[in-house]
């Protein structure tokens, strides 16, 4: 993949995570409402949206698939500094881009979000978004969190 694509996925993963923060709903329920042709379409748009910003973006996202709000408000509850939107959206990167096969990062990306792995990289009172990219790999692939 080249840094272009991976580039593209990072930017979808923080919109993701950014949409979820929006409207308070868990990675599982943003992610459930768009299919791989949304995501094929958001790849591909990722550098002109990238000009933007995300509120703008997400704003138009939100209205456009009809995305209500949650009441999972990750950010409220942290007890400590709050990790920023990009620094998810990286994790959640990296961890798609291991897992992923035959050239279909989409469907990873809604695999990835839809896992129990995204909640629990969600949880900011825990050390689990700034562990190890091989241990979330890990975790994912066995599906549970590994001790």
């Amino acid at each position: 993949m080249d840094d272009k694509r991976k580039d593209d996925v990072f930017y979808v993963c923080t919109l993701i995570e950014y949409i979820s923060r929006e409207t308070h709903n868990h990675r599982k329920d943003v992610i459930s409402c768009f299919n791989k042709n949304d995501l094929t379409r958001q790849l591909r748009v990722a550098e002109l949206n990238h000009c933007l910003s995300f509120g703008q973006v997400s704003d138009e996202l939100i209205e456009e698939y009809n995305i209500s709000n949650g009441d999972y408000d990750t950010v409220a509850e942290c007890k400590y500094t709050v990790p920023s939107v990009t620094s998810i959206g990286r994790v959640y990167q990296m961890l798609v881009l291991s897992v992923y096969k035959d050239d279909d990062v989409e469907q990873a990306i809604i695999d990835v979000f839809s896992s129990f792995i995204s909640d629990e990289i969600s949880e900011f009172n825990s050390n689990v978004y700034y562990s190890n990219p091989d241990y979330l790999r890990c975790s994912y692939l066995e599906g549970r969190m590994l001790e």
